[in-house]
């Protein structure tokens, strides 16, 4: 397997140190805008880093994509950019006919009128609208294979195939207890890709109404959270496992609650009411003049780059599936889940526990397309493989799971 890994930020430099301790590839080319970022990310794998190498390459561009796809004569594209790039990337890999990976699924866009109501243009659409395409060319696109989506998919396609009979609800829960010394405010993820999914309405799905949408932050609840980090009021945002599960697996209701904080709630509010989560380049004047600027890249760029805050972190996050229905008869409540500890990550990858927890599994699955263990053609999300040959391969990577009988 040769594999274009497009994106060298915080997850793309995980994903390049989970890889390198894995024999299932044999080269993996590190693609960046910034060439510097890609080089710095190769050159930090020390002796584990024969199989990688750095090139330049604007993820915007799907003709520049093709050519890098054909000159390093990559069979897959894993995508570990922002959402804004899934598309020409997605388009790119189909075109040249290779497989494709991504964490995060194409954008959406709110109801004109009832934004609060009804869905408008959902998460996945536009991938979700090739699929014949794919299917046609025999090739594989597996969307949503982060940790949030992808292993919490993968949670839920376990529990329906082996905890249950019938489920009632199939509910995602984030929370983490981290913080950051030296800083106020300093996301531990994409400030760009949180402001996307923390703003938007977010999407609920029920049997027998479909998907629907609600305004942002509502109906929080207050979730326990294993591995000491305890009790964390969660609420409800917009994400992609809401969008795929439903595809899949049978269940009444789908729901995805974050753990966000009334701080980082009020920060995400005050940037909303200031225009500053916008995405449309607005004019600003410069000592160059004047320069087109979109808002939400400015937020990013004046806020510290998540990747380089592990040192200064502390505390663990948790992702997970929380599941409720029956099981021969009786009630059942389980939470399946993923813990991982900021100091451990550091220690042994250099990474934050944040983008490496997000790292691991789409290299697990490439591990598992390799092996043909993991296969199919079209745009499949986690819930369409197996469960046990991925859960099994995370604990032998040293990031067991585990489940709570609630």
């Amino acid at each position: 397997m040769r594999v274009l890994l497009v994106g060298a930020g915080g997850v793309g430099t995980a994903i390049t140190r989970i890889a390198a301790r894995r024999p299932f590839f044999e080269h993996m080319t590190v693609a960046d805008y910034d060439r510097g970022r890609a080089e710095r990310a190769v050159a930090a794998l020390g002796d584990r880093g024969e199989r990688f190498d750095a090139v330049r390459l604007d993820a915007s561009d799907p003709v520049a994509v093709r050519a890098a796809l054909d000159e390093h004569r990559c069979d897959v594209l894993l995508n570990a950019t922002d959402p804004r790039f899934v598309m020409p990337l997605f388009e790119a890999a189909l075109a040249r006919g290779t497989h494709y990976l991504d964490m995060a699924m194409s954008l959406s866009r709110p109801h004109p009128s009832r934004p609060y109501e009804e869905c408008g243009v959902k998460l996945g659409d536009a991938q979700f609208d090739r699929a014949p395409e794919w299917e046609a060319a025999g090739r594989l696109a597996l969307v949503g294979m982060g940790v949030e989506p992808g292993l919490s998919d993968v949670f839920a396609r376990y529990a329906s195939d082996e905890l249950f009979d019938e489920i009632e609800e199939i509910g995602i829960r984030d929370g983490a207890d981290l913080t950051v010394e030296g800083y106020d405010f300093a996301p531990s993820f994409s400030i760009w890709t949180t402001i996307e999914e923390c703003l938007n309405p977010p999407v609920v799905y029920e049997e027998g109404r479909g998907w629907f949408t609600t305004a942002p932050f509502s109906d929080p609840e207050v979730f326990d959270f294993p591995g000491g980090i305890g009790p964390v009021e969660c609420v409800n945002v917009e994400h992609e496992e809401v969008l795929l599960v439903p595809r899949w697996l049978k269940a009444g209701r789908v729901t995805f609650k974050y753990g966000l904080g009334d701080e980082f709630i009020g920060v995400l509010r005050t940037l909303h009411k200031l225009g500053l989560d916008r995405t449309e380049p607005v004019p600003v004047k410069s000592g160059a003049g004047s320069a087109l600027v979109s808002p939400r890249d400015v937020v990013a760029a004046c806020l510290p780059d998540p990747a380089g805050l592990g040192e200064r972190m502390h505390g663990k996050t948790c992702a997970g599936t929380w599941v409720k229905g029956s099981k021969d008869g009786q009630p059942r409540e389980v939470y399946l889940h993923h813990v991982v500890d900021n100091q451990w990550s550091m220690r042994e990858y250099g990474s934050q526990a944040v983008v490496w927890q997000t790292a691991v599994n789409p290299v697990a699955a490439l591990e598992l397309i390799a092996g043909g263990l993991w296969g199919g053609s079209g745009v499949l999300g986690p819930e369409a493989m197996p469960p046990r040959p991925f859960l099994d391969l995370l604990t032998e990577y040293g990031a067991p799971w585990g489940i709570r009988e609630q």
